[in-house]
């Protein structure tokens, strides 16, 4: 029988405790690599975030499709995503803040609406959403930039006239007796007449009785001239001169009515002449006709100046000025151009063309322009001097406002609100407000850039971005678990 030496239990004692303590601390450290790969896929799942296309609205946390179009959602990253971001705008300056559904709720302070909306600010020389994007994605998107620049601002209207008469030179020609139409002396539509021409000769019953009325009292006033009472022969004078008045009255001339006293005799019929030179324009009358008093008989225009009507639309107004220059061209009488200005502008807008009727007068010497010919007018508006322009194409109209991106450099585009003035014919605008001399401005592309603005800013709003906190979280509690292991071990 052999004695153990009393170092053996020691030995063995001693290897248990170094296995022990090798299996616990390699364990650990595997723990360590399991935790922190098992926190950054929870980190990297809790990231990644999925969204519609069509309705950034719907974000999700698990891959799948839209529940309202079908389409595949895609994964969305706060900050990232189509190589665009969103960046602050802490350092500047808040104007006010308004609601985003109306504009005209303005107020000092952040808050909400009437409707239960967030107020967002509005921030000096600009909006205050500034997207970045990288050059690639830029080039792909056709980006192209232009200067915002000083200059001279011209514009040529033209638009399609029409001649009419000059208004104030047309006469109607009608009878203040009754009767019949015994003879038409002109008888044609657009027959040229002069001043004192006979027009046509009127049979009336009522005439005839009143010139043997005045012949009447012509031969009464010589009667009672004799008389040796001054008032029997001033009664006989008033009577005449009432009789002669009538006659008058009815446009008997005074040269017919001396002809009447010569002759004796009263006149079956009674002529009217023209009172005026110019075309007839327009003839009611046929012989035998019966007529009444007032009825329209002709109508006498005088064309040695005409009218031209043209029509501008709307927006073409501000360049219109009473007195301006204008050129008129008629190509269907041997392309004559001839100048003229504008002399009116009229107050009314046609409901259906939505054009404002403008009128130049002009001179017809030779009578070659006609009424109802078609012309070409031409208006050279006065310039606007040294304004800032940009190109039309940079301007995107909203319904409510107008606005543009400004390209900050280093792939940065700013929407910013504009106020345009005047449309030149090179295709630029004025700019009122909004804009600087010398900033560049986007001229194409710039829809993809206005949705993108608006998608990142509706999609910064629906993120709340969590705290990555439970990865640091759960190693502790992995380390507190390990501890008490190692206690209960030793225990």
């Amino acid at each position: 029988m052999h004695n153990k030496s009393p170092k053996t239990p020691l030995i063995i004692l001693l290897l248990v405790i170094a296995l022990a303590a090798g299996y616990f601390l390699g364990g650990m450290g595997g723990h360590d690599e399991r935790s922190a790969e098992m926190a950054d896929e929870k980190g990297a799942a809790e990231q990644v975030q999925y969204t519609c296309g069509m309705h950034p609205f719907i974000i999700q946390d698990e891959p799948g499709n839209c529940p309202i179009c079908g389409m595949k959602l895609t994964p969305l990253k706060p900050g990232t995503g189509g190589g665009t971001q969103t960046t602050g705008t802490a350092e500047r300056t808040v104007k006010h803040w308004i609601s985003p559904m109306d504009p005209t709720y303005v107020r000092e302070e952040p808050g909400q609406d009437y409707m239960g909306h967030d107020l967002v600010p509005v921030y000096e020389g600009g909006s205050g959403s500034v997207i970045t994007i990288d050059p690639v994605t830029t080039q792909n998107m056709g980006v192209r930039t232009v200067m915002v620049s000083r200059e001279d601002l011209h514009r040529e209207i033209r638009a399609v006239g029409r001649i009419g008469y000059e208004e104030s030179s047309q006469y109607m020609v009608n009878s203040k007796v009754g009767g019949w139409i015994e003879r038409l002396h002109v008888n044609q539509t657009g027959q040229l007449v002069k001043k004192g021409q006979p027009l046509l000769e009127i049979y009336s019953p009522e005439l005839v009785s009143a010139q043997q009325e005045y012949l009447l009292a012509l031969r009464h006033r010589a009667e009672l001239a004799k008389s040796s009472f001054a008032e029997i022969g001033a009664g006989g004078e008033r009577l005449l001169e009432a009789a002669r008045q009538r006659l008058q009255y009815w446009d008997i001339s005074a040269r017919q009515i001396a002809r009447l006293e010569q002759s004796g005799q009263a006149q079956k019929t009674m002529t009217l002449y023209a009172p005026f030179n110019g075309i007839v324009s327009e003839k009611k009358a046929f012989e035998g006709m019966s007529l009444m008093p007032g009825m329209e008989l002709m109508q006498i225009s005088d064309i040695s100046r005409v009218w031209v009507y043209a029509d501008f639309y709307e927006y073409e107004i501000p360049w219109v000025k009473p007195g301006q220059p204008a050129t008129v061209e008629f190509p269907y009488a041997g392309n004559k151009s001839l100048p003229g200005e504008i002399s009116f502008i009229y107050p009314v807008v046609d409901p259906v063309t939505r054009t404002v009727q403008v009128r130049i007068e002009l001179a017809n010497p030779g009578l070659e322009l006609k009424p109802d010919m078609f012309a070409n007018v031409r208006l050279q508006a006065e310039s606007a001097k040294d304004v800032l322009t940009i190109p039309i194409d940079a301007v995107l109209n909203s319904g409510t406002g107008q606005h543009v991106f400004v390209a900050l450099g280093e792939g940065r585009f700013e929407p910013r609100q504009v106020k345009t003035g005047l449309q030149g014919e090179n295709g630029r605008v004025q700019i009122l407000a909004g804009l600087n001399d010398g900033e560049q401005v986007v001229t194409s592309a710039q829809f993809m850039l206005d949705s993108e603005s608006k998608l990142r800013e509706a999609i910064q709003k629906m993120i709340a971005p969590k705290a990555p906190a439970d990865a640091d979280l759960d190693h502790e509690e992995h380390e507190d678990k390990s501890g008490k292991d190692l206690e209960d071990l030793f225990n």
